[in-house]
């Protein structure tokens, strides 16, 4: 069973700050990290939720993907690269950085690859990958690691996710053979595209470290979007290695934080505990 898990917490929130700029000031909206907003009746970051879950799962090594200015990660968690101590779990800190000449991170496959080229041993091992303004359960994980496959992620019945048809849009639906291994993933569908389509990834994979490295390295920027996707280098893996990455299903509601109208949604789920 793996202990490595991967949290991306790079992004820079375009969505939520949007969203905010008509209650907040830009100065104070520009230094957002949404995975640091305090949620629930406890007025805890949702990090620390997401970190409790990981640490019950059995995970003991967090790789925490950041930005250049991540100074409020490190009064939480500590300054130093690697090894900080929290809570029983071990904080490693992988910075992705803004190339010149953009103003966003390269995107998610980057933000993968930055954490293996920083911490090598990933790139030898077995590790779980998810965002940091999604709250997991612990079940979740727990299927994760407990999988038998070399790569492996969850998919999540739509209607169990209980988000309208316009959120719901918003995400990545999937395709899968007969047997639950990974054909497509439909970024930002407009229909349901099949009966297996009412499937939707929320980003939480299982993922081994030498087969999944050349393809998050060599993997092509999105010519709209301009940014690496990890769903691009995961489709090349699959298109280029039979069976490569199975889907495991789940029927459950998983919290997310993409804007201003998230917010109170997920302080309910949080306050129902």
């Amino acid at each position: 069973m793996h202990r490595n898990l991967i949290i991306l917490a790079a992004g820079v929130s375009s969505r939520m700050k949007r969203s905010l700029l008509q209650d907040r000031s830009s100065s104070e909206v520009e230094q957002l990290s949404k995975t640091l907003m305090g949620l629930g009746k406890n007025d805890r970051p949702l990090l620390l939720y997401l970190l409790d879950h990981a640490k019950k799962a059995g995970y003991t090594d967090i790789f925490l993907v950041v930005g250049q200015r991540y100074e409020a990660f490190q009064e939480l968690f500590g300054d130093q690269v690697r090894n900080n101590e929290y809570q029983g779990l071990k904080i490693h800190y992988a910075i992705q950085s803004i190339p010149k000449g953009r103003t966003k991170p390269l995107g998610t496959a980057d933000a993968v690859f930055q954490a293996m080229e920083q911490h090598t041993q990933l790139r030898e091992s077995t590790f779980s990958i998810c965002n940091s303004d999604n709250l997991y359960s612990v079940a979740a994980f727990k299927a994760l690691q407990h999988d038998d496959h070399k790569n492996a992620m969850i998919r999540y019945k739509r209607t169990g996710l209980l988000y309208d048809q316009e959120k719901i849009s918003k995400f990545a639906l999937l395709n899968f053979d007969d047997a639950g291994f990974l054909i497509d993933i439909i970024e930002k569908p407009t229909a349901l595209v099949s009966e297996k389509t009412q499937w939707v990834s929320m980003n939480l994979f299982k993922l081994y470290g030498p087969m999944v490295y050349p393809y998050l390295r060599d993997c092509p920027l999105n010519p709209i979007r301009k940014e690496k996707e990890l769903p691009t280098a995961l489709l090349n893996m699959c298109r280029e290695n039979d069976r490569a990455l199975f889907t495991i299903p789940r029927s459950e509601q998983v919290p997310d934080l993409t804007q201003k109208e998230d917010i109170d949604s997920f302080n309910d789920f949080l306050n129902e505990d």
